[in-house]
């Protein structure tokens, strides 16, 4: 009797706990958003104090207009900040917090390149990946405790947090989204870049780029926790022919991007 009433009560949280992403994925999210939103900003306030943030007013200026230019079409008050750090980054947390590493803004050749990245990153976040992760991966009582443990990022379980929220590897802790994950975010900011007028096109000539850094030995943070590039532009190439139409629509209303580098 008891195994049957427990069995019944872990049914019921997983069906409570069903979501639907915005590709029409099922998910198990139980985590309230608010509280993974509170992480990403815990999170966020802790790399701001600890990393150096770039005064650069065309990096800057550069990375906000593109970082607007997307937002604009997802809706919602967005920060983005530029990080002093060479390796070729950039990540989103929930709370809509966006970073970009200035060794990433160096190696774009132009605003639809970096468009490319950081639609990506916004897809984790409009498809709640954080959330699942954390509810894959912990209890509840343990997710709970994650939300004061990202005020501690050395601690084992703040590092643990972090890595699940897509930060880890500032501390150490690599995480990496699941294949699903990628595709998912690839998909989402493809079509992001798209309506907001950049050119899908770029993003495979971002990959191709990436690629090529790697071989020549220069520290890849983002391609150490992502699937391979053929991979990815294979997923690309798959849905180009729905984003260039979605490019198309977002030029006759105006929406042409003109953000330099």
């Amino acid at each position: 009797m008891l195994k049957k009433t427990l069995l019944s009560t872990i049914a019921g949280l997983i069906l409570s706990a069903c979501a639907t992403s915005p590709t029409g994925r099922t998910q198990l999210i139980y985590m309230p958003d608010n509280q993974v939103n509170q992480m990403g900003l815990q999170a966020f306030d802790s790399m701001k104090s600890k990393n150096p943030v770039s005064r650069n007013p065309r990096y800057n200026q550069f990375a906000q207009c593109v970082t607007y230019a997307l937002t604009r079409e997802t809706g919602g008050q967005w920060e983005v900040v530029v990080f002093e750090d060479e390796t070729l980054n950039a990540f989103a947390l929930p709370g809509n917090k966006i970073g970009v590493h200035t060794g990433l803004i160096n190696l774009v050749d132009n605003q639809d390149q970096l468009a490319a990245v950081i639609g990506h990153e916004i897809g984790h976040v409009l498809s709640r990946h954080s959330n699942e992760r954390l509810s894959q991966e912990t209890a509840v009582s343990t997710g709970l405790a994650m939300v004061q443990a990202v005020a501690q990022p050395q601690s084992a379980l703040g590092q643990t947090a972090l890595g699940l929220l897509g930060v880890g590897a500032e501390y150490g802790v690599i995480l990496p989204y699941s294949r699903i994950h990628e595709t998912e975010a690839d998909t989402i900011g493809l079509d992001l870049m798209a309506r907001a007028g950049f050119d899908p096109r770029q993003s495979i000539n971002l990959w191709l780029k990436m690629d090529k850094a790697a071989q020549g030995g220069q520290p890849i943070e983002f391609m150490s926790t992502h699937p391979s590039h053929g991979t990815r532009i294979d997923n690309l190439n798959q849905n180009m022919n729905k984003a260039l139409q979605l490019q198309q629509q977002a030029w006759q209303m105006g929406k042409q991007p003109r953000c330099m580098k």
